[in-house]
């Protein structure tokens, strides 16, 4: 008998939702993503740290005011760590524009383009990189554009129907949308467990899948944000699935048949008329958890990206 890691694989490109390049090599992913919170924890694993070295060093011989250092260094390693796991990945690696940016398209875009820049300085082609934005309506634009230009995009922070929908109006290559967080919403407001039979993190992301299978979009979707085993075995079929190193650890030691529970269907491949953005923007505010749990993502990842910018701000001394 297989692991369940094995055989879930044969049902779901699996994705490392790590930094951490032992852990990558170790479970074989096909692609890796990151955020900031990744990205800050691998800024504490040792071996990262000539590479840190490396870039600070390079980011102060650059000049410019500490502020202008601090922000280019983020993305400096952002791009540099990516290029270290694009070498043991066959697949794409994800990173993320600071969400900060993510109510200013044009920003975005920019920023967007100078990560394409940095991973082409460092030999790493386009066609590798996934760009990562929150859903908002303002990230989903962004992506539009980039992804009309050749850039390829990963729409992350993904709660409501509204944001799935906008994304596959705008030919987004990737969404993301979110189980764990979506359930443990839901647990705070009823005082309710789940299985993963009526789990409703998992109900959405299966809800997504279809729409995009009767819709006949071609954007891919990767469920993400999984608290257990259970939430994943139960996507099992979903095309992707972002998994934490120890979730993959724990299926990886677990013998047992994984049966598909998402399966392509053929749809009508009629995509419904493209929402408006007043329409969006309703619909997105009519779901109450998604609206929280946007809003709490972003600040979650910016107070990340605070946090790295300060540690990075001590290391230029």
């Amino acid at each position: 008998m297989t692991s369940q890691l094995q055989q879930l694989k044969q049902h779901s490109l699996v994705v490392a939702d790590t930094g951490d390049l032992d852990a990558i090599r170790r479970y074989q992913p096909q692609d890796a993503t990151t955020n900031p919170s990744l990205i800050l924890k691998a800024f504490g694993l040792a071996g990262y740290q000539g590479l840190i070295e490396e870039e600070l060093s390079s980011v102060k011989a650059s000049g410019g005011s500490r502020e202008e250092q601090v922000k280019h260094a983020v993305d400096r390693l952002s791009v540099a760590m990516g290029s270290e796991i694009s070498a043991v990945v066959p697949g794409r690696v994800s990173t993320e524009v600071a969400a900060r940016l993510s109510f200013d398209t044009q920003a975005s875009i920019a920023k967007a383009h100078e990560l394409i820049e940095l991973y082409d300085a460092r030999g790493v082609s386009r066609d590798r990189v996934l760009i990562k934005l929150a859903s908002t309506w303002e990230g989903i634009r962004a992506a539009e554009v980039l992804e009309r230009e050749g850039i390829q995009c990963n729409l992350t922070l993904l709660f409501s129907d509204a944001q799935a929908q906008a994304c596959f109006d705008a030919g987004v290559f990737l969404i993301s949308p979110f189980v764990g967080r979506v359930t443990d919403w839901y647990k705070k407001e009823t005082g309710n467990d789940y299985t993963p039979e009526n789990d409703p993190g998992v109900q959405f992301v299966q809800g997504v899948c279809e729409r995009a299978n009767q819709g006949g979009y071609d954007t891919v979707v990767m469920g993400a944000s999984f608290r257990n085993t259970g939430q994943v075995l139960a996507l099992a079929g979903c095309p992707r699935l972002t998994i934490s190193p120890a979730l993959l650890e724990e299926l990886d030691a677990t013998e047992g048949s994984v049966a598909a529970q998402i399966k392509a269907g053929e749809g009508s491949g009629k995509p419904t008329e493209p929402l408006s953005e007043a329409a969006f923007r309703w619909g997105h505010n009519q779901d109450a958890m998604a609206n929280d749990k946007l809003a709490d993502g972003i600040r979650r990842f910016h107070d990340d990206q605070l946090e790295l910018e300060s540690l990075i701000d001590k290391r230029l001394g």
